[in-house]
């Protein structure tokens, strides 16, 4: 009967609908989404290992104003070797230094990228290898040589797809480089496109590119730390810590000239952040139920207005007030349920849509599909609620009278 009556007003059973779908596909694309791009950035933090420590130097001052950790000179490739030996819990160290907005240069292609300076150990550290061509060796790295390794966005600006670009000279900053090879595609983390960036002897960038150094040793921006297992990284991070505390001479209260970031924090910490964004913004979605809840009670109760006659002629050939009461409540819940049923195929597809346009996993959460047709359901019940009680309290005589 509650299908029945439904169907026989279908623009008014539509529109009702329309403020319980809104509400349950924005929760469930919403939630579907969120977690779908906090999965991509894990995966690609994944991906350059997390059972990794970040050491960066101090952060310089100008005018008061800090520019951020690695800009001072206060660690140094000799501090990264140091940590090599006397850390148990080091697996590999990669000293880096880095170098934004480098001026990249091959024949009348001019184009803007990241320069980094590092060791033999970077590919193994960050898991990254050359997709093409090889990675420098030991004897560029002692004796500085101008050779590079390009990563995949890189080789792409720089060459047509039929040229090769093993054995290619390029300029850098204007002076001469031959490319070793290509390093294959890893994404972006964060603001930093991985594929956008040159690779150099720690030593020639440090001589040729940078041209700043510590007192002592060859000035470093920071480095990375690997460890066998994650479980092994806060151990790692308090021998570092001790280590470089006493080669840079610091004792309390003195504060510490370098910054130790941990992978596995870094994922906690945006899963975190993520959650809460997510939560926040689903909340904010949910608002919509509310208000297709006030849409079915208002709609109930004209239904209510619009039916009083037949309440009445029920009720006079023997309908009870419990009958009256399922009748009208049925067709609230109805409502909610398809409509939530609508809502829930509508968000799964929006997510579905977003996933594949922007190329991130499709993720929807088994709880947000059960939470939405379960808050579509006590939609149906607290709007229809009301309505069905005052069509169950209506005097068949009165009704029988009525308008």
């Amino acid at each position: 009967m509650a299908i029945e009556t439904l169907w026989s007003n279908k623009v008014r059973s539509g529109l009702t609908m329309l403020g319980v779908i809104i509400g349950i596909s924005s929760v469930i694309a919403i939630t579907s989404i969120g977690q779908g791009v906090q999965r991509a950035t894990e995966l690609r933090i994944e991906a350059l290992g997390t059972n990794i420590l970040q050491v960066s130097a101090a952060a310089a001052k100008t005018g008061g104003i800090s520019q951020g950790a690695g800009t001072a000179s206060t660690l140094t490739w000799e501090d990264a070797q140091a940590i090599a030996k006397q850390v148990p819990a080091a697996t590999a160290v990669s000293a880096f230094l880095y170098r934004s907005n480098i001026q990249v240069v091959r024949g009348n292609v001019n184009i803007s990228t990241t320069a980094i300076g590092t060791d033999l150990n970077f590919p193994a550290v960050r898991n990254v290898q050359p997709e093409l061509g090889t990675f420098f060796r030991q004897q560029d790295l002692d004796i500085a040589k101008a050779v590079v390794v390009i990563g995949a966005k890189v080789r792409d600006d720089l060459f047509a797809p039929t040229e090769i670009a093993i054995g290619s000279d390029i300029r850098i900053q204007g002076k001469r480089y031959i490319v070793l090879g290509v390093m294959e595609r890893k994404g972006s983390v964060g603001l930093q496109d991985m594929n956008d960036m040159v690779y150099l002897p720690l030593t020639n960038m440090s001589a040729q590119i940078v041209g700043n150094n510590a007192l002592t040793g060859v000035a470093i921006n920071g480095f990375w730390l690997q460890s066998s297992n994650a479980d092994l990284l806060e151990s790692a991070q308090f021998q570092v810590t001790n280590v470089l505390r006493l080669r840079h001479n610091i004792r309390p209260p003195k504060e510490d000239d370098f910054r130790v970031t941990n992978e596995v924090d870094l994922i906690k910490t945006f899963t975190s952040i993520m959650g809460s964004l997510t939560l926040m913004v689903t909340a904010i979605a949910g608002i919509s139920l509310v208000v297709g809840g006030i849409g079915i009670a208002n709609i109930m109760l004209v239904s209510v207005m619009e039916r009083t006659r037949e309440i009445g002629l029920r009720k006079a050939v023997g309908a009870t007030s419990g009958a009256i009461l399922n009748q009208f409540l049925m067709e609230a819940i109805v409502i909610s349920i398809i409509g939530g049923a609508i809502g829930i195929g509508l968000g799964i597809a929006l997510a579905f849509t977003a996933a594949t346009l922007f190329k991130f996993p499709f993720v929807v959460p088994l709880w947000s599909v059960v939470v939405g047709f379960g808050l579509s359901l006590i939609v149906g019940v607290l709007a229809g609620g009301i309505p069905a009680r005052n069509a169950a309290k209506l005097d068949p005589i009165l009704a029988l009278h009525g308008e």
